[in-house]
């Protein structure tokens, strides 16, 4: 096992958590003197010093390692691809100053985002397309942004739910007849039932929540868990929500929907009871599916949570997307990286799902960076009514890193070993590093073409080799 220097992330828990030098190491029992040299990087994070960390601040060992500058290397590369190639940085670079010097990697990171987002207004004003100067980014995509930046897991909000679930005695078959009942003995609110252009709309000066007859038993279950959480912990979503927005801003009043949504999922999932069945059946989503009686969709995303300190399920990260590559929905708890520019790869399983809905396919896709994954990915459509009216349908993608894979019941018969079967996808054809690609869409950024009319090449964008 090599030696694990952590010194930045070491000092950075110390002082969330508000400690002097000398408070921590009486709380690991160590000298201040050797927590100063490990946090100056002079020794290495011993074993002991990590299991004491992780027993008494409750963060994962891999909040130590370097997976867990994964993300942040990622969201460089992409951000300042440009720069980086200019600049000739090499990615033993970029991981220094993301394990070193982590503050300065995310101010790089938020200056390389505003000049991306300054150079696309300016070419849509040159195209005629001219935005707002000050236009803001979209309150959805921060919100997105909002559980990303914690990894899909809302400890105090799931903690909240579970205690609620336990009170009012949520079961498999008891969910409906459970949260009727606290929402009138509690609340005073009556459930109406009938045909409405609307899924559900809550009338608060009659206190009646109305619930359209298109939806499932599992959906009228979320739509009434959301409302609980709404009425019950309506101060708590709003605190957690202000964390990161501004009060009466629209996003924070989306992010506080989000949470609420959150709530829903963790109250008819409880923690630790859908933990225990997502191990039992090797988190098989569809016997999942059947013993809760709830969506596809909603399963996989309760799946992507289960990240409670202590007792951690498999770290995935959760997408979906439509035939077009937009993604509507990314989540993650593992180093996986979603491109925020020209899309996501087309040699990804989460497209191949369109052509067979309803069918799970599987796939062991590696990252550039050798980083290698288990994903699932399966269709699923929604319809508004009737013969002739439009719905929706979206693939569900689902993936864990290549060392979870073997806890998965999706990963019997594969190879997880071996590196010859794996599928290489990119984060998206701009910014990925894989030259040679022959899918590529669009010609990688920061790189110079080698334009010939003499050659063509299977590959469509011929770079020029770096001098010297």
């Amino acid at each position: 096992m090599g030696k694990t220097y952590a010194g930045a992330r070491l000092r950075r828990l110390r002082e969330e958590r508000r400690l002097s030098q000398a408070e921590m190491a009486r709380v690991l029992a160590i000298s201040p003197s050797y927590l100063n040299q490990m946090e100056h990087d002079s020794r290495p994070l011993t074993v002991p010093v990590l299991l004491r960390l992780t027993e008494t601040f409750g963060v994962d060992p891999g909040f130590f390692s370097e997976r867990d500058t994964t993300r942040l290397i990622a969201d460089l590369r992409e951000a300042l691809a440009g720069e980086l190639a200019e600049a000739g940085l090499s990615a033993a670079d970029l991981a220094e100053l993301a394990a070193r010097m982590p503050a300065v990697a995310q101010v790089l990171l938020g200056l390389g985002r505003r000049n991306q987002l300054l150079a696309e207004r300016l070419a849509q004003a040159t195209d005629g397309r001219g935005t707002d100067p000050e236009l803001p980014r979209s309150a959805h995509e921060e919100i997105r942004d909002f559980f990303y930046r914690r990894r899909n897991y809302l400890h105090e909000t799931d903690l909240a739910a579970e205690a609620l679930a336990e009170d009012i005695g949520i079961g498999p078959g008891e969910v409906l007849p459970a949260l009727t009942a606290r929402l009138a003995d509690r609340h005073g609110v009556r459930l109406s039932v009938g045909a409405a252009d609307h899924l559900h709309h809550y009338d608060a000066p009659t206190r009646t929540l109305h619930l359209s007859t298109r939806l499932r038993p599992g959906q009228r279950a979320f739509r009434l868990a959301t409302q609980l959480a709404l009425l019950e912990h309506g101060a708590e979503l709003d605190q957690l929500a202000a964390e990161d927005f501004t009060p009466g801003s629209p996003a924070h009043a989306l992010a506080r929907i989000g949470i609420a949504n959150y709530f829903a999922a963790a109250l008819v999932l409880p923690y630790r009871a859908f933990h225990a069945a997502a191990e039992e059946v090797r988190y098989d989503i569809e016997r999942l599916t059947d013993r809760y009686g709830l969506g596809y969709e909603t399963v996989c995303h309760r799946l992507s949570t289960l990240q409670r300190p202590r007792l951690r399920g498999v770290p995935f990260s959760f997408v979906r997307v439509d035939r077009a590559g937009n993604m509507s929905k990314r989540q993650s708890a593992t180093g996986f990286h979603f491109s925020r520019a020209g899309g996501t790869c087309p040699l990804w399983n989460v497209y191949e799902a369109f052509a067979a809905p309803g069918r799970i396919h599987v796939q062991v896709a590696e990252m550039p960076d050798g980083q290698r994954y288990l994903w699932t990915a399966r269709a699923v459509a929604r319809h508004r009514g009737g013969w002739g009216e439009p719905g929706k349908t979206f693939a569900i993608g689902l993936g864990c890193e290549i060392r979870h894979a073997h806890r998965l019941v999706y990963s019997d018969g594969l190879d997880l070993a071996g590196t010859s079967a794996a599928t290489p996808i990119g984060m998206g054809c701009r910014v990925c590093e894989r030259l040679s690609c022959p899918q590529r869409a669009a010609p990688p950024l920061g790189h110079r073409l080698h334009i010939d009319q003499d050659t063509s090449t299977f590959v469509p964008y011929r770079v020029m080799e770096p001098e010297g």
